[in-house]
């Protein structure tokens, strides 16, 4: 496969991921192979995944892999090792709080710390395709910024507020091992797995053994 044009424009080192979003991510799903989706309890959900050192043809297919599976589960963003892959990257097709769309992807992702005075509580709702049919209230800061690579190695930072803000944060810890149940109380915890049990998931996942 030839090497893919880079995705996002970029301005100061900031994606420009609201540009040209539906042709860019009907690109990678028609590239893309769906897969289904790993639940809690998978180990590689668990651990910290591995950097990605090789930017290579093999990357380009898994993040189209990636969004074909993140439209096969109507997930606005989605970690590598959802689909049982144990590298850093993930991607997102995801709405911000003014209705702008972001489409883009981030390898070996890192949060940024924020200043007090940026921190900011929101405790909407939040939900995962790896607990399925589960919701919990969860306070996340309603701005966040993730440093990374591009498919093709280039450094990248990504920021965004409200809703887009939390799926940044949800899918970098994502890759170091870390579900948001985890970030429960243990009585939230237990409710939102008593969900995930009682409910049916809209689209094929991978059975724990």
């Amino acid at each position: 496969m030839a090497q893919q044009e880079t995705d996002e424009q970029i301005n100061d080192g900031y994606v420009v991921d609201t540009e040209d979003c539906e042709a860019r991510e009907l690109a990678h799903r028609e590239r893309g192979t769906s897969r289904p989706i790993t639940v809690v309890g998978n180990p590689v959900l668990h651990r910290e995944c591995k950097d990605v050192t090789e930017f290579d043809e093999k990357l380009a297919q898994l993040i189209d892999d990636m969004f074909a599976s993140q439209r096969t589960a109507e997930g606005v963003g989605l970690a590598a090792n959802q689909i049982g892959v144990d590298l850093k990257v993930f991607v997102y097709d995801c709405m911000d709080d003014e209705g702008v769309r972001h489409v883009g992807h981030v390898v070996n992702p890192v949060l940024q710390d924020l200043p007090a005075d940026r921190r900011v509580l929101d405790d909407s709702n939040e939900g995962c395709l790896s607990v399925p049919t589960a919701y919990a209230s969860l306070a996340r800061p309603d701005f966040a910024e993730v440093h990374g690579k591009d498919m093709h190695g280039n450094p990248i930072k990504v920021r965004g507020t409200g809703y887009f803000a939390r799926c940044l944060q949800h899918e970098t810890d994502h890759l170091y091992g870390f579900l948001y149940i985890d970030k429960l109380s243990k009585r939230d915890r237990k409710d939102a797995l008593r969900q995930m049990a009682e409910g049916t998931p809209r689209y094929p996942v991978v059975p724990n053994d």
